[in-house]
């Protein structure tokens, strides 16, 4: 995997940022203002109750409840953006929709609002997504999310705490489950490098392969045979053509004056 995929851009800082921005922008009016933004949560198995499914992750019944839920989506939304930019805007939005939905099925008579659903749903994501892929980078990013919000499992059993919704929180887990499961990431596989990765690699056609008998033990290819050898034809002076060579001998000048001296 080439590992320039993992690009830093201002998105990355900005979608958490403008997210939680807005959540404290929506609670400063429902505090400011007699509008009880409560009332459009998830009232599960209601007609009225299902516009909470897109409403309810943006309101928030109190500050504590606010403040809570606001440093998670920093960083779990800026570790989505970043790992997983491809699938990042699908992941939230229909998070949002699918985990709202089925806290509307199985929740109880009562209004649930709050982001912690889309939380479970960012870290049951990203969590198996790394596991799936087998990447150490995704895999590092799965067990830091364990070590950062693994506590969180124990709030998606009931009778934990009365005043939190354990029904959304399942929701959010069964959603980032699903979602790994639905988005692939093929840019995250590791490359193929030797022929038994291969898909279609069947071992019974490997030379390597072959050297194994059927308990598993390693048989030593027999020894070679020799190579013929060829014959090699000698020339000889029946077979050599034959070359005349004239030599031609001729005086040079200085030989030409010593001669001319002595007369």
């Amino acid at each position: 995997m080439n590992d320039n995929r993992f690009k830093f851009s201002p998105s990355v800082l900005a979608w958490p940022l403008y997210f939680v921005v807005f959540l404290w922008i929506i609670y400063w009016i429902d505090i400011k203002f007699p509008v009880n933004f409560a009332q459009y949560g998830v009232y599960p198995r209601t007609f009225k109750g299902l516009r909470g499914v897109l409403f309810s992750p943006f309101i928030h019944g109190s500050l504590e409840h606010l403040y809570n839920n606001s440093i998670p989506l920093l960083v779990l939304i800026a570790a989505l953006r970043f790992f997983y930019r491809r699938h990042a805007l699908q992941v939230i939005g229909y998070g949002i929709l699918l985990s709202g939905a089925i806290t509307w099925l199985i929740g109880r008579e009562s209004y649930h609002i709050g982001a912690s659903g889309l939380i479970y749903v960012l870290v049951s994501f990203m969590f198996f997504k790394g596991i799936q892929t087998g990447y150490y980078r995704l895999v590092a990013l799965s067990l830091t999310i364990i070590m950062l919000y693994g506590g969180m499992i124990w709030y998606v059993f009931p009778d934990i705490d009365k005043g939190i919704s354990w029904e959304g929180h399942l929701a959010g887990l069964i959603t980032g489950f699903i979602f790994s499961r639905l988005y692939d990431a093929p840019d995250y596989q590791k490359p193929i490098v030797y022929d038994w990765q291969k898909p279609n690699f069947n071992p019974e056609d490997d030379p390597f392969m072959k050297r194994f008998d059927e308990n598993g033990n390693f048989v030593n290819p027999p020894p070679p045979e020799p190579e013929p050898e060829e014959e090699s034809i000698q020339p000889t002076s029946s077979t050599m053509p034959r070359v005349s060579i004239v030599y031609t001998y001729t005086k040079n000048s200085k030989e030409e004056d010593n001669e001319g001296a002595e007369i």
